[in-house]
């Protein structure tokens, strides 16, 4: 799997954790994603991209593109996941805990999306949260 890191913010990323990171969870997941690229932005660009491709004008924290399912084909899966640094900052401090362990929350639920979970319905959120939590159990063990 490749994984590719592109930081379109001014703060430092530690490429080779997210790297780490990324492959244990999908392995743990068990699926086969040939490619992720993870692109850390700022709250103008992401919501910006909220805006065009969700319809919402408005800041999130990660959005995600799968463009294997996009094409119609998911053997061709490659995934692109969106992280907004400066909201994911405030949401470590309002959570009360690292930095770092907001990224990889957002980051395994980013891949969660790239696995075929949805979080639109309240029963779909309430699925992939126990999935975001058992997978959180298991990285930081």
């Amino acid at each position: 799997m490749v994984v590719e890191i592109n930081n379109l913010t001014t703060d430092r990323i530690d490429k080779s954790f997210f790297k780490k990171n990324t492959g244990k969870i999908v392995n743990f997941l068990k699926i086969k994603i040939p490619e992720i690229s993870l692109v850390f932005v700022n709250n103008s660009r992401m919501k910006n991209l909220n805006r065009r491709y969700r319809g919402k004008n408005r800041v999130t924290d990660v959005l995600v593109f799968d463009y294997g399912r996009l094409i119609g084909d998911p053997l061709k899966s490659q995934g692109e996941i969106f992280i907004c640094l400066p909201r994911a900052k405030r949401q470590a401090k309002l959570l009360k805990h690292s930095l770092k362990n907001e990224l990889v929350i957002l980051l395994i639920h980013g891949i969660l999306h790239l696995a075929g979970y949805s979080d639109e319905t309240k029963k779909d959120y309430n699925k992939m949260s126990k999935k975001q939590k058992a997978l959180w159990q298991k990285i930081t063990s």
